[in-house]
């Protein structure tokens, strides 16, 4: 376990934990506050396990009034509150606080209404991804976006991070299949945005929130959007000599109109990782290889394959086969989908690192990739959804050896930093959290950081939710409400001020 820097605790809210558990106890009877350390163990950190917090008190809510009532007096008493789905964030957005109530919402966990007619579903936040599609599979529909922890993740995690999966290149992330949200701000108030219809009037605060990371409100409720399974899905398992080739025939795919409905792409550590796990039939001796998966109508799809088939072999494709059952495509999604369990049986430790960058950059970020590697001295594995340029690079390191997990922090922050430097981005579904809080500034000027926070304060304006993740500095609300004046005179001398 390594430190990072939080927010200072505050002990005022610490001396006052009893008095805090007797008024949350009230809201929610029985067995819905923890607040024995033992039985808060499991609370004490997400899917970044490098980085662990006790929380003050967990609190269970099971209906939307106890929420509001336990969000009211937080605020009224200054008690900070950390929403939690299922704990699998990679980037410890869920990482507790030492004097705050870590709000666990997979109570929440039904299905409230099912309306193929529109398509939509509704559904509470602590429902599984998967759990939507098994709920709707029977009359042949399914919710599109599928993180690899689909059978695992909360839908309102995915709502916090804007998950993604194999398939958001053709069919988007969770905000592009998100229709309406009921949340509770931290004072308590209740407020629904969107629905079942198309669009919604106004500022497209549903966008605002989804990848908010739990900064702005506690989700409560969610409609999402379900789509009809696809006539015909065939999927191309292309192995190349080299992962440049393979990024190089991504590219190509895509420049020629091509849009799959996914486009995974795993180096050869992964490839070998993957294969001993789930005996998928992978070919071992290619360098990179990718999954190609083509669906709609079936004289699309086997058009479509012949195009990405030629594509690839003037990409010097070395190993090329094209599912012909159903139980074949399934069986090449197997080894991606479980390739990071997989790397977990070759090294005792890893980071899981999540960046975008263009397309036409990949040949060039995985061949830095190599040299940050041998700086370095640790491994990497490297799984990612190729067609959208969402990297998910595994840093291989063992924590019981001094200095290989500062090590591995330092190989991911330049990974990062490489994503910034060739155009891309910090995160592509993972979210910012405490992981990538600190690299902000290399993506962002002081003036562009403080426009976001104060997006947060019209939300939270004592910073009470979920402190101390994404902003690398915090300011007051009232120090980024101040106004520059600059010579003596004030911005827009014409707008009215009162």
């Amino acid at each position: 376990m390594v430190a990072i820097a939080m927010p200072k605790p505050d002990r005022s809210v610490m001396d006052r934990r009893e008095e805090i558990v007797a008024a949350l106890q009230a809201i929610v009877p029985g067995e819905g506050v923890i607040s024995d350390d033992t039985e808060m163990r499991p609370y004490e950190t997400d899917a970044l396990t490098a980085y662990r917090q006790m929380p003050l008190i967990v609190v269970l809510p099971e209906t939307v009034d106890q929420v509001s009532r336990v969000l009211r007096y937080c605020h009224e008493n200054g008690v900070k509150v950390v929403p939690r789905g299922a704990g699998t964030s990679l980037s410890g957005g869920a990482l507790p606080l030492a004097d705050g109530v870590l709000m666990s919402m997979m109570k929440f966990n039904r299905v409230l209404d099912i309306d193929f007619p529109n398509r939509a579903v509704v559904v509470q936040p602590g429902v599984t991804n998967l759990g939507i599609t098994r709920a709707v599979e029977h009359e042949g529909f399914y919710y599109a976006p599928d993180p690899s922890s689909q059978i695992a993740c909360s839908i309102g995690g995915n709502i916090a991070e804007n998950s993604g999966g194999v398939h958001s290149l053709k069919y988007g992330l969770t905000t592009n299949n998100v229709l309406g949200l009921e949340m509770v701000l931290i004072t308590g108030e209740v407020i629904r945005l969107g629905g079942k219809h198309l669009d919604s009037e106004g500022y497209d605060l549903l966008g605002l929130m989804t990848g908010s990371e739990g900064l702005l409100a506690v989700v409560t409720e969610v409609t999402v959007r379900i789509l009809q399974k696809p006539e015909t899905a065939r999927a191309l398992l292309v192995g190349f000599p080299s992962s440049e080739d393979g990024g190089r025939c991504v590219a190509e795919i895509i420049a020629k109109g091509i849009i799959p409905g996914g486009l995974e792409m795993m180096d050869k550590p992964a490839i070998h990782a993957a294969e001993a796990f789930v005996n998928a039939g992978y070919p071992l001796d290619v360098e990179a290889l990718l999954i190609v998966e083509l669906d709609g109508p079936e004289a699309e799809v086997d058009y479509l394959i012949e195009r990405v088939e030629s594509i690839a072999r003037e990409n010097n494709a070395s190993d090329l086969r094209i599912s012909t059952s159903e139980e074949e495509r399934m069986t090449f999604w197997a080894g991606r989908k479980a390739a990071f369990p997989a790397v977990g049986r070759i090294s005792p430790d890893y980071l899981c690192m999540d960046g975008t960058i263009p397309r036409k950059e990949l040949p060039k970020v995985l061949a830095r990739m190599r040299e940050l590697s041998e700086k370095h001295g640790l491994g990497v594995a490297n799984v990612f959804h190729a067609g959208d340029g969402n990297l998910h690079p595994l840093i291989l390191y063992d924590a019981n050896k001094p200095g290989e997990l500062e090590a591995a922090e330092a190989f991911g922050a330049d990974i990062l930093r490489l994503c910034v430097e060739v155009g891309g981005v910090l995160t592509g579904e993972h979210g910012v959290g405490i992981e990538k809080r600190d690299l902000m500034t290399d993506m962002f000027t002081e003036d562009d950081l403080k426009q976001q926070q104060r997006v947060k304060c019209a939300f939270d304006e004592k910073h009470l939710l979920n402190p101390g993740k994404v902003f690398p500095v915090l300011h007051r609300c009232a120090e980024l409400g101040r106004m520059h004046v600059h010579k003596g005179k004030l911005p827009f001398p014409d707008i009215p001020r009162f």
